[in-house]
């Protein structure tokens, strides 16, 4: 294709010629690779299953590699005739954001603390300002110099010393999220010889300055498992191992309070939590639990004056309860209720300052932010005034201000980060992101909720967003979004990149499904364990809802989602093929048993409350009927992409590599089903700011292929 370009470019003369020869490119018989089957037996339980291609497990192996790149190559020699489509979205997309950008400028223990981003270049910049905004600028990390040499680069996990001398960070450059720690010298830039590998990059200074707290991971199956005690200088092979959490099905990690009186541990399960603290002046000291852990019991701690806080489902088995305890009294028998349990109502997080006690609550769906003053004088909540939009409080690490942070987006209106007096009630609008272009409007876009039927009943909200104008005469492409685990909310959030869709006449859609948490705990239980084929039927019902009411068709409804979001787009092209036109399953979740069966494999054991534990037969056999590898059958499936990254540590690339296969053999129609691996990338994708656009470009390239969309 490189020399067709070339020869167009030599001459006139051949240009009818050149047409010829790309059309013809475009409608060429590529064969897609095949890979090798080699049976091979997985049993449980007494039952049998067949895994044909388990050999692409082998990771590192030649053949396997060979086997990716051929997938990479027949997706790029399928797709070559949207080259330019792509090159075209990847610079609209980017035109559109400010290259020169800053973060709002946030203070904390004297400093102003800043984040920038500099024209033409990937990473960000980390700043501070002593005292003032108008103090000399000091660069903590220029990440593009840093980065250099490296195909992925990711730091973070800043975090500075009380006396503001030292800053602790971490450095993933495989994308498997195999942290190095570091710690830099802020007064003369150096970085000390000592690092220690095999971190989550989180850590926490004892108020001593010179003693360091930190998390590390397991080789194998990268869980969080040890806390360990640094002092600055040392040899970290002889760091003190203060903490080893012994249970597989749990993480752990340490912090400091707000208040910056206790260092803490935390372990935490899907469905327990436990913690530890000790005075961050001792830090050679021992940790004391809180209060020991009860399977189903969930908590979280904060420290104020000579309480602890603690958000709680204790007795409130749905959306949790505000409770406090005295500092020295903290097992359960001693909380009392601050705020009580309300079934309508979840309580989802708290924010502490000096005067003020803010609440994060969720209620039919949507955000809430509850301001309560300590002295009782003022209980009210920020006024927001639609259905899609996303509210949050942000940056908020000084206790002594009367000043709260948030973030506000919503579907059609660019993110803001606001500033509420929480006294005067006055807001300042501190930055709203700039899209550039000169294109958008937002008056021309048109954001709404409705409601779906589920199959028993059950409502399911959806958000979209639309150019206003648009008839529901079924001729509409539709993007329907979906994740649906974990108790994560998908919000209705505001994206610059997506106006390249919606600016082609896509309608775009959050089918906010039960496994979330956007309408409560409840929402969360039914979506999960022997409940989890809810969240697959209430995709599809809101599918076919969206059809039934004129907004899109078969031919041009579209879905996507990635990871146990691409779990659910693997559920549903095999349950509902024929309602989609076109699925990007992005880093899919898909081979369900074989995962889960497997605890060397990162993340496993600790999904057990999720998923299930399939060595437990009743959760095997409904593991089984749901997982989209196992249920492949032979039928027609839609054009389907697939993408994935080969450093994957959280959904291994072999997994949409297998499933990509068994389409292949199963598929009875002649639809497109292409496979993406990036070899230089893990879970989340590209690293740098613009390289991340490439991949959003290649999966919106895809849409508008199908839709024969050709600018």
């Amino acid at each position: 294709m490189k020399y067709l370009i070339v020869m167009c470019a030599v001459t006139l003369t051949f240009a009818a010629s050149c047409s010829n020869k790309e059309s013809s490119e475009k409608n060429m018989d590529h064969t897609p690779p095949t890979a090798e089957k080699i049976a091979k037996n997985l049993e449980k339980h007494g039952d049998v299953r067949i895994d044909n291609y388990y050999w692409l497990n082998q990771k590192d192996d030649a053949e396997v590699i060979d086997y990716l790149e051929r997938e990479n190559d027949y997706y790029e020699k399928m797709t070559s005739h949207t080259k330019k489509l792509k090159e075209d979205l990847f610079e609209e997309m980017k035109s559109r954001i400010k290259e020169d950008d800053a973060s709002v400028p946030y203070y904390y223990n004297g400093y102003y603390y800043i984040t920038k981003f500099e024209t033409g270049k990937d990473y960000p910049v980390y700043t501070r300002k002593k005292g003032s905004l108008d103090a000399e600028e000091e660069v903590m990390f220029n990440v593009n110099e840093m980065a250099k040499g490296h195909s992925f680069y990711d730091l973070r996990g800043i975090n500075v010393s009380p006396d503001n001398k030292w800053v602790a960070f971490g450095v993933d450059t495989l994308s498997r999220r195999k942290y190095t720690l570091h710690i830099k010298n802020l007064e003369t830039g150096e970085i000390m010889p000592q690092s220690i590998p095999l971190t989550t990059s989180g850590s926490t200074w004892a108020n001593d300055n010179k003693t360091l707290f930190y998390t590390r991971k397991d080789e194998q199956t990268l869980r969080s498992n040890q806390i360990f005690r640094h002092v600055r200088g040392t040899d970290p092979t002889n760091d003190a191992l203060i903490y080893t959490e012994e249970d597989e099905t749990f993480n752990t990690y340490v912090y400091k309070t707000k208040s910056d009186k206790y260092l803490v541990i935390g372990s935490y399960s899907t469905l327990t939590s436990e913690f530890r603290t000790l005075d961050a002046n001792t830090p050679n000291g021992t940790f004391k639990v809180f209060q020991p852990r009860e399977r189903g019991l969930e908590y979280n701690i904060s420290h104020f004056g000579d309480h602890f806080y603690v958000l709680t489902n204790k007795d409130a088995s749905t959306n949790f309860r505000l409770m406090k305890t005295p500092e020295n009294k903290t097992a359960k028998e001693n909380w009392v209720d601050v705020i009580p349990h309300r079934s309508d109502v979840l309580l989802e997080d708290i924010d502490i300052f000096k005067d003020f006690l803010v609440v994060s609550e969720r209620s039919n769906g949507l955000n809430k932010i509850r301001i309560m003053s300590w002295n009782n004088q003022e209980d009210y909540y920020l006024p927001f005034d639609n259905e899609t939009y996303t509210a949050y409080t942000t940056q908020n690490p000084e206790f002594d201000t009367k000043v709260l942070r948030y973030g506000y987006n919503s579907l059609t209106t660019p993110a803001s980060v606001i500033d509420f007096n929480m006294e005067t009630q006055e807001k300042t609008i501190r930055k709203e992101v700039e899209v550039l272009g000169g294109k958008f409007d937002k008056n021309n876009y048109e954001s709404k909720r409705v409601w779906a039927t589920a199959t028993d009943g059950t409502k399911v909200p959806i958000s979209m967003v639309y150019r206003k104008g648009i008839q529901k005469d079924g001729n509409n492409p539709l993007l329907l979004y979906g994740y649906g685990s974990y108790g994560a909310t998908i919000d209705p959030y505001f994206s610059s990149s997506r106006l390249s869709l919606l600016d082609r006449g896509f309608i775009f859609a959050i089918a906010h499904v039960r496994g979330g948490e956007y309408l409560g705990r409840q929402w969360y239980e039914d979506g999960k364990l022997l409940k989890k084929k809810n969240t697959f039927t209430d995709f599809i019902d809101a599918s076919k809802f969206l059809i039934s009411e004129g907004y899109t068709s078969k031919e041009h409804l579209y879905a996507s989602g990635g990871s146990a979001g691409g779990l659910l787009m693997g559920a549903i092209v095999n349950m509902a093929p024929d309602i989609y036109n076109g699925i990007i399953a992005s880093v899919p979740f898909v081979d369900v048993v074989t995962t889960m069966l497997d605890d060397s494999i990162p993340l496993t054991t600790g999904e057990y409350d999720e998923w299930g534990n399939p060595n437990e037969l009743e959760y095997y056999n409904y593991m089984k009927s749901y997982s989209p590898y196992d249920n492949v059958t032979k039928q027609v499936y839609p054009n389907i992409l697939v993408t994935t990254g080969y450093h994957d540590s959280q959904v291994q690339y072999w997994e949409p590599a297998k499933w990509v296969a068994k389409l292949r053999e199963y598929n009875t129609g002649d639809s497109k089903i292409y496979f993406h691996t990036n070899m230089d990338a893990g879970h989340s994708g590209a690293s740098g700011r613009f390289e991340a656009l490439k991949e959003v470009a290649m999966d919106y390239a895809f849409l508008l292929d199908l839709e024969d969309i050709k600018e």
